[in-house]
């Protein structure tokens, strides 16, 4: 496994975390220690009542942006309680440069840069020489984002309709080094 960086990205409702967690699976399958956060909407009657974050490792789970949530951070109709992404995204992230040998961050979007501890956090994943998978919001101009997008070490692929079953086998393929 080489120390490859790939950001995935694409609109919303392409696939990123879906993409994302079937390569996961594959990793584990393999028996690899994967490490870090996602994020999962929470279903409610067909329409989206916010998001959880989730620690990968632990499945330790707290509710992090909901239309019940009153916070002076808003993203559409929902609050944001950054509390809770700190409290279970930044360290499951920090957990994962110690004990993984992948680390996942799933997403740097426009709730996740509002918390400056997820954003010091994603960059010193970025600076350790292990594999890392993200997740990025596709039409966001946050600073963070734009350094990902930037860096020579990260590899940028969109998951579309069209690609997002036959992405997961890319990637694995990348983080071989079997692709380049």
């Amino acid at each position: 496994m080489n120390n490859i960086k790939i950001g995935i990205t694409g609109l919303p409702q392409a696939g990123k975390t879906l993409t994302l967690i079937k390569v996961i699976e594959m990793l584990e399958a393999e028996g690899l220690k994967v490490g870090g956060m996602i994020t999962e909407p929470m279903a409610e009657k067909n329409h989206k009542g916010g998001f959880y974050v989730i620690d990968w490792r632990t499945k330790e789970k707290g509710i992090l942006a909901s239309s019940d949530i009153k916070s002076k951070f808003m993203v559409g109709k929902f609050g944001i309680d950054l509390a809770v992404l700190e409290d279970i995204g930044v360290n499951a992230l920090m957990k994962a440069c110690e004990e993984s040998d992948v680390i996942v961050i799933d997403e740097v979007g426009k709730i996740e840069v509002e918390s400056e501890k997820f954003v010091n956090a994603v960059k010193y994943c970025l600076d350790v020489e292990k594999p890392i998978l993200l997740t990025l919001h596709k039409k966001s101009r946050n600073p963070l984002l734009q350094d990902i997008r930037r860096r020579d070490d990260v590899r940028i692929l969109e998951v579309t309709p069209i690609n997002r079953n036959l992405l997961p086998y890319k990637i694995m393929k990348l983080m071989k080094g079997e692709l380049l």
